[in-house]
């Protein structure tokens, strides 16, 4: 059959010094792809920059949860909670196909937080997204007899009671790189690999210059307005890339995460009180795995380079052992995470107990606005949490419309439907059931990964196909040569690592000889090599 594969051919490089935008977003995270998708959709000429790949930091290295923080509670965070919970809803109507709900039991022991205490704080997170009109379609939080309910069968005899409530999980680099697609489509630039050098001002706009990782001359763009999305990088672009001075900063926290064999059986997740009073996530993970976390450890050095220590790898066993009839060890864990979340400063002893709200600092020579000439606005991030990316980006740009007209119409994202969201009648389930009738060739693991990644768009990977066969090489785990050319063509995937862990998930069930030869293709498709069966050339993603 007849594949849109062929050899990768990277796309033009505009021309220096002739470029003007009225957006410089400096970070590919998920503030800075959801600010370019709000621009980008009210008519801002936008250009986003990240010196990695899309998510390949922060954004890629939560707990997958969208939620309204239910522990925050206990940090009086009202205001951020409810918007949290009024976001949850407008995400999972935007975008069903990589987020959707998920029930969390949560045990009671008696050596932490009273059962009062629980059943209140439940209370308040069933309500704070109800007020001022908001409507939760979750169901509400119940006490459980764990002894009587099949959630409470892992869990050790000693825990009696507890309470079921729901929150979304998210597939959270799919979210990052579907804000970066809608951008895209409504006009902005997004390009990957790419540092900023340097930026000033000069006159009304910002000169910045752009240095792309592979190779070729530093690019000088114009922009009426910057923003700093850097996430644990903001101080530093601050610092030494924009030379700004500012009395906000961020604290590094970083958070790691373990992932083990499956330890039991139905999708419910477990949200688990350690003596410390801080909280671990026990959740079903790709299937065949268990996904626990997180820690809270202070982080003050590069933010590039994080990873798991053995002390967290044992707290977090500890954890679980502390409330699962099955122990786990540290020789158990297959894989593990860590990355470091950038909080905004405000002063805490405890790192769990920095605020998770976001801070947006707007940087004006004095005497500047509107109506009055002047140097460039710059806005720097601090802090935030996934779930309140959307509105993050509104609040981003009414505190940019004194300074940039062009964005003064009124927001629009929290009903429009991200890339492949546009399910349906019957949603998710309807969407599965007409892949498997389209494809009925499909694995059954492989049409609902499809599904689930891509929604509506899972057809622009089918395309014509018959049988497996016309979807090209398989790299282990369903991974087919039309869906990585799809990924390098439209989802800015440019290695083996973009693909197997920030686009499909896939990086636990592929073997390291299958990943082997899917880099080799990769490289092959990027460097122009010959496609099989004479395929037509394609442009990479930019």
């Amino acid at each position: 059959m007849g594949s849109d594969t062929g050899t990768i051919i990277a796309a033009d490089t505009v021309s220096a010094d002739t470029a003007l935008y009225d957006l410089l977003i400096v970070g590919g995270g998920i503030n800075g792809a959801g600010i370019a998708r709000d621009a980008a959709g009210r008519g801002a000429s936008v250009l986003l920059v990240e010196q990695h790949d899309l998510a390949s930091h922060t954004s890629s290295a939560s707990t997958k949860l969208i939620h309204g923080g239910l522990r925050y509670l206990e940090y009086y965070e009202f205001r951020l909670v409810r918007e949290a919970l009024m976001e949850r809803e407008r995400l999972l109507r935007i975008a069903p196909h990589i987020i959707w709900p998920l029930s969390f039991v949560l045990p009671h022991s008696r050596l932490v937080r009273p059962a009062w205490m629980l059943r209140l704080g439940l209370f308040l997170y069933d309500h704070l997204g109800g007020h001022l009109g908001g409507r939760m379609t979750l169901p509400r939080s119940r006490a459980v007899r764990l002894h009587d309910d099949p959630a409470g069968l892992p869990l050790r005899d000693e825990y009696r009671r507890g309470f079921i409530y729901s929150d979304g999980w998210v597939q959270d680099s799919r979210l990052v790189v579907l804000n970066a697609m809608d951008a895209r489509a409504r006009g902005a630039e997004i390009r990957t690999r790419t540092t900023l050098v340097r930026a000033r001002r000069a006159g009304t706009v910002w000169e910045a210059e752009l240095a792309d990782a592979r190779g070729g001359p530093v690019r000088t763009v114009r922009a009426r307005a910057l923003v700093n999305a850097a996430g644990p990088w903001v101080d530093r672009v601050l610092r030494d890339r924009l030379g700004v001075a500012t009395t906000k900063h961020v604290r590094m926290v970083k958070g790691s995460h373990i992932v083990v064999p499956r330890q039991f059986d139905g999708e419910q997740a477990y949200i688990l009180q350690n003596p410390d009073r801080r909280i671990v996530f026990v959740i079903p993970y790709e299937q065949d795995f268990t996904l626990i976390g997180t820690t809270d450890v202070p982080w003050t050095s590069d933010p590039g380079q994080v990873e798991i220590s053995p002390e967290e790898i044992r707290y977090l066993c500890d954890s679980v052992n502390r409330y699962f009839h099955k122990p786990i060890a540290p020789s158990d864990v297959v894989w593990s995470y860590a990355g470091v979340r950038p909080l905004y400063d405000d002063a805490a002893q405890n790192a769990s107990a920095v605020t998770r709200d976001y801070v947006l600092d707007v940087d004006v020579p004095d005497g500047v606005s509107g109506a009055t000439p002047g140097g460039a606005p710059l806005l720097s991030i601090f802090g935030g949490k996934i779930t309140t990316y959307r509105r993050l980006a509104e609040h981003a740009l009414e505190k940019l419309t004194p300074y940039l007209p062009v964005v003064t119409g009124a927001g629009w994202t929290a009903d429009q439907p991200l890339p492949g969201g546009d399910l349906g009648p019957g949603g998710f389930d309807a969407v599965l059931e007409r892949l498997r009738a389209d494809a009925p060739f499909l694995p059954e693991r492989t049409a609902w990964r499809l599904a689930r990644n891509y929604g509506t768009r899972a057809w622009a990977i089918i395309g014509d196909a018959r049988q497996m066969a016309d979807l090209g090489e398989e790299f282990g785990a369903g991974l087919t040569a039309r869906e990585v050319d799809y990924l390098l063509r439209e989802e800015w995937a440019e290695t083996a690592d973009d693909i197997l862990w920030r686009r499909s998930r896939l990086g636990l069930h592929v073997g390291r000889d299958d990943a082997a030869r899917l880099e080799r293709y990769v490289n092959a498709r990027r460097t122009g090599a010959p496609g099989p069966s004479g395929q037509a050339p394609i442009a990479m993603a930019s």
